[in-house]
């Protein structure tokens, strides 16, 4: 009897030690770093397919949206209104934040805060009435594969086809913008998207762009049509800083598929 209860005592704590583990990685998620790991080129070349990072969840403040259990997305923190212990993202950094409709993960470059207006023409992005700074930068290079778990395919330059294997350019320029930050941006081909209305940020509202200009669905594109048009302040996750590792395979488990020259890289 005295063995078996004992057995049944261990199999208990064996569960309360399985409990309480979880529980502090659920908060430590919920509430300091979030793992992400890109699945589409929208962000290339900062962010390529495949890369890990850690994305700090104590940049921004906490509003419902940002601090959820892992899994079952249910919020740590479901009355809080607004946001708590809020600081003011800045103009260049790579933000991850809910879809305002389908509330999934998003990854772009914070490009407008509320009051500014910015409009593309030409392929160049415009500021409040100001043509950013774009230096040609040669070109991005990637072999041409599908890519990643959805098996996504790549778009070289000028939509030209290139065979299975081959090698895939976009052009590539560093964009300055208002406050000094430096960026890569890829041009793939001219299409609407390269001149757009001017949008007027609202008020607690954020305006977002993917580096990769012509092959990513952002703030230019309003919501109806599957864009992330303005997206409000509580739906900020966090910032992404350093890129941890990077699988080019189709599995973040394939480490022989790991990229040598991305480990701990920083975000910029």
């Amino acid at each position: 009897m005295a063995s078996t209860d004992k057995a049944e005592g261990g199999i208990v704590d064996t569960i309360k030690q399985v409990f309480y583990a979880l529980l502090i990685a659920g908060i430590f998620r919920a509430f300091f770093f979030q793992p992400f790991w890109i699945p589409s080129g929208s962000m290339k070349d900062t962010l390529l397919i495949g890369d890990f990072l850690f994305v700090n969840k104590m940049a921004y403040g906490y509003s419902q949206y940002s601090c959820e259990i892992p899994l079952v997305n249910v919020s740590f923190c479901p009355f809080v209104k607004g946001r708590v212990l809020s600081s003011e993202p800045e103009v260049g950094d790579v933000v991850v934040f809910k879809h305002p409709t389908s509330k999934v993960d998003y990854i772009k470059r914070l490009i407008g805060k509320p009051g500014d207006k910015i409009q593309m023409i030409d392929g160049v992005l415009h500021i409040n009435g100001t043509a950013l700074k774009t230096e040609p930068d040669g070109f991005f290079e990637e072999i041409s594969r599908a890519q990643g778990p959805q098996r996504s395919p790549v778009r070289c330059f000028d939509n030209i086809p290139v065979g299975d294997g081959a090698i895939c350019q976009k052009e590539k320029f560093i964009e300055t913008l208002p406050n000094g930050v430096e960026h890569s941006i890829l041009n793939i081909v001219n299409q609407p998207s390269d001149n757009t209305q001017v949008f007027t940020v609202p008020a607690q509202h954020y305006f977002f762009m993917g580096d990769n200009r012509d092959n990513s669905t952002d703030s230019r594109f309003s919501q109806l049509g599957g864009g992330v048009g303005y997206a409000h302040e509580d739906l900020l996750i966090g910032r992404a800083d350093r890129v941890m590792f990077s699988s080019a395979g189709k599995s973040l488990f394939y480490f022989w598929t790991w990229r040598g020259d991305r480990f701990f890289k920083k975000i910029e």
